[in-house]
């Protein structure tokens, strides 16, 4: 038998009372019993997003919630800021061309997060643009973006701004009101500790102005459809309603552990690992860290696709490899969601059997050590 665990930037592990609640019968979504489920999901969405706007869901992943973010304020020809720092940046400028809007790429050094000062500057250079798109996290670089700072900005401009939050939200701070985030968009499988399948969107009074001028075409991802709908306290297409009681289930968990409590949880597990990876003598890749996941440079002369390979098969242990560019040469460890101390320190004593099994000199317990002593201080 060989137990297995999961630490990859999503899918992430689901606790088993949300599995529970998730395999429950089957209730109609038009019927009564739906609607008070309905109500307490939308609350708990705002609470996590932490607004008072609304807050939309679909069943799709991700991507989803963000091509409706697209479809849904842009026009065909409309300019776009797309901060590209990695794999899930560039899909912003994806998407936006799909439509035919004029998307301009901000290509950032992969490992380095935009700077608010730039966006300031570009702003300035391209008073037209009606949006600015960026992602909080870039899992695929382990980079987190201040947003904060970004956001207050934006707020300044005619701009709105659109936060790719699927892997941050309910990990990193995020607070979409205070910080102007216009359209916040995130995933049910990540921190929120669930089966992929849900996608979400907040919005604010001002991306809401853009909804209505939109020409892009645009049926199932159309948020107007949505916020629509919420006002009657209904969907306008089915929902996933196996998910959404997993949801509500989920939700309960992160009220009760608190959000201010769960953000300091993912830095300090955040932390461990990341001191852990330096006593083993390896090197962090990104420079402006996120906590949601630790990217990691392959040490020379060694095979970067083997790491993730031997932890899986040999040890049951799921981490994340490098993507696009960086394939093979980085590995990606997530803490991310229903995690605690010991899937830390179980994943950091994988890696040094794997390390030392593919020649890297590494000293048994070094990296556990140098984790467990921020555990002791923290």
């Amino acid at each position: 038998m060989k137990k297995r665990y999961l630490l990859t930037p999503g899918p992430t592990s689901v606790p088993p009372e949300v599995l529970q609640a998730g395999s429950r019968p089957m209730i109609h979504h038009r019927a009564p019993e739906y609607e008070p489920l309905f109500t307490r999901t939308n609350e708990g969405l705002q609470y996590v997003f932490q607004t008072t706007k609304p807050v939309v869901s679909f069943a799709s992943s991700g991507t989803g919630a963000m091509e409706a973010a697209v479809v849904s304020i842009l026009s065909p020809g409309d300019k776009a800021l797309t901060v590209e720092g990695g794999k899930f940046g560039e899909r912003w400028t994806e998407i936006a061309q799909a439509y035919g809007a004029n998307a301009i790429p901000v290509q950032m050094e992969w490992g380095h997060a935009i700077k608010p000062e730039r966006i300031e500057k570009l702003l300035r250079e391209h008073p037209d643009v009606k949006a600015v798109f960026i992602t909080h996290c870039e899992t695929s670089t382990g980079v987190l973006t201040d947003i904060k700072n970004i956001g207050q900005v934006v707020a300044s401009s005619d701009a709105v701004l659109v936060v790719d939050a699927i892997s941050s939200l309910g990990a990193e701070m995020l607070y979409s009101d205070e910080w102007k985030l216009d359209i916040v968009v995130s995933g049910s499988q990540k921190a929120l500790m669930m089966p992929p399948g849900m996608a979400f969107a907040s919005i604010s009074t001002k991306a809401r102005t853009l909804l209505q001028s939109s020409k892009c075409s645009k049926y199932y991802f159309s948020l107007s459809k949505y916020l629509k709908n919420l006002e009657k306290n209904t969907t306008p297409f089915t929902p996933a309603v196996s998910l959404t009681l997993a949801l509500d289930q989920a939700l309960e968990l992160i009220r009760k552990e608190g959000l201010e409590q769960i953000w300091a949880r993912h830095e300090r597990l955040a932390r461990a690992i990341r001191s852990g990876i330096h006593a083993l003598g390896l090197e962090l890749f990104a420079k402006d860290r996120a906590n949601v996941v630790t990217a990691v440079k392959v040490p020379e002369g060694i095979d970067g696709a083997k790491i993730p390979k031997i932890m899986r098969d040999d040890y049951g242990i799921t981490i994340a490899g490098g993507q696009a560019k960086l394939k093979g040469k980085i590995f990606r460890i997530a803490a991310l969601g229903y995690a605690d101390t010991f899937d830390v320190t179980t994943v950091l004593s994988a890696l040094e059997l794997t390390l030392k099994r593919l020649g890297h000199p590494v000293k048994l317990g070094s990296g556990l050590k140098a984790a467990l002593e921020v555990f002791e201080t923290s």
